[in-house]
């Protein structure tokens, strides 16, 4: 029988993974002013709310029960905003690059920043694992946002076409990082992406994008007790 010691998990076999829109950056939703101001439409032209006001946003209801993808929720929107600006959209990066305009911190979470911060000084590797990142944001996005160089990976199927909920999603980002997905925490705004994170073996957060912060101290919260 052996006597060594067990391996003790040290904060660099840890990760926190980030989905992008919607957990790093603000939701669409919520800069419905910013996406106004950019693109000259008057104050309170969209009024779809998503999250924040499900009741009042049926095709919202349809992609979370699954009727639609959601991509299609976003390029009904994004075909719905083109038309109001007297334009023929038929990519939702048409309508990202568009709406967020120049100031690419306008758009991000404060709370996010603060988790990510706090997450690199306790030692625990980073890691954003996105559907779509450059496809909607542009490949010089990466060099506008500062933020982004304090992630060790960046698992984007802008490129590798590999879609979360997918299990190879989580399996290349966690393989990319070094860690065991039991010492990844995954956190999605989306509770599909979330449960398929689950199902590969990592402890999980869905962040109610109502509630930020909440979901950003469980995330370090989790990671802590790991």
């Amino acid at each position: 029988m052996s006597n060594a010691a067990p391996h003790t998990v040290q904060p660099s076999d840890k990760a926190l993974i980030l989905d992008f829109g919607g957990v790093i950056s603000r939701t669409l939703f919520e800069t419905h002013a910013l996406s106004e101001a950019a693109l000259g439409l008057p104050a309170g032209t969209l009024t779809w709310q998503g999250p924040f006001a499900p009741e009042a946003d049926p095709l919202w209801q349809d992609m979370q029960a699954d009727r639609i993808s959601e991509r299609a929720y976003w390029l009904q929107r994004t075909q719905e905003v083109g038309r109001l600006v007297g334009e023929d959209w038929t990519e939702m990066q048409t309508f990202v690059q568009r709406a967020r305009g120049a100031d690419v911190q306008a758009v991000i979470r404060p709370e996010a920043v603060a988790a990510i911060r706090q997450a690199k000084a306790l030692g625990y590797k980073l890691g954003i694992l996105s559907n779509e990142l450059d496809l909607f944001y542009g490949a010089d996005f990466r060099e506008r946002l500062p933020l982004l160089q304090q992630f060790d990976v960046i698992v984007d199927a802008t490129y590798t076409q590999i879609l979360k909920p997918d299990p190879r999603a989580y399996q290349t980002c966690v393989q990319a990082l070094g860690v065991q997905a039991e010492h990844a925490v995954f956190v999605d705004d989306q509770l599909r992406n979330v449960l398929g994170a689950q199902r590969c073996g990592l402890p999980v957060v869905h962040l109610d994008v109502c509630q930020p912060a909440a979901g950003f101290a469980t995330a370090l919260q989790l990671l802590s007790v790991l």
